[in-house]
Parts: C-alpha cells; structure tokens; sequence
C-alpha cells in the first residue's frame, strides 16, 4: 500500500524521505481532496501502525488476523 501511495505523490510530483510524509501528503492530496475514498488513507494509517508495532514492538505483536486484514485492503 506505501508503495502505491507513494507511485500516486510521484505521479504529481511530489516526493518525501519518510513513510510518515508520505502517508500524510496522500492523505492531504488525494483522501481529504476526494481523489481517492477517505478509507485509503485510513488503511494506510492502520498498516503503518502494525509495520511499527511488528518491527519494533514486542514478539508477536500483530496477529495472523490484523495481518490478514492488511492483505484484504491492500
């Protein structure tokens, strides 16, 4: 889902060095503006927070079910 986020801000040119400004300007540019449903940027909210709880939370910190659920809205 970053990646896409991403490819949508590169395609008007726009580009930012970390995931957090990435997620905000897609947010700002695309879900606030109507161009995309508001629900996107929600997903990519959510994914950004079980990507940091995964990484840097304890052991098993994201269920099979909430990573389940980010492969259904990707």
């Amino acid at each position: 889902m970053f990646y896409v986020a991403e490819a949508f801000l590169i395609g008007e040119g726009m580009s930012f060095s970390s995931h957090a400004g990435v997620i905000s300007a897609f947010g700002r540019n695309f879900a606030r503006t109507g161009k995309v449903p508001i629900q996107f940027h929600r997903f990519l909210i959510d994914a950004q927070d079980l990507r940091n709880a995964g990484d840097y939370g304890q052991l098993n910190a994201v269920s099979v079910e909430q990573a389940n659920e980010q492969i259904m809205n990707a």
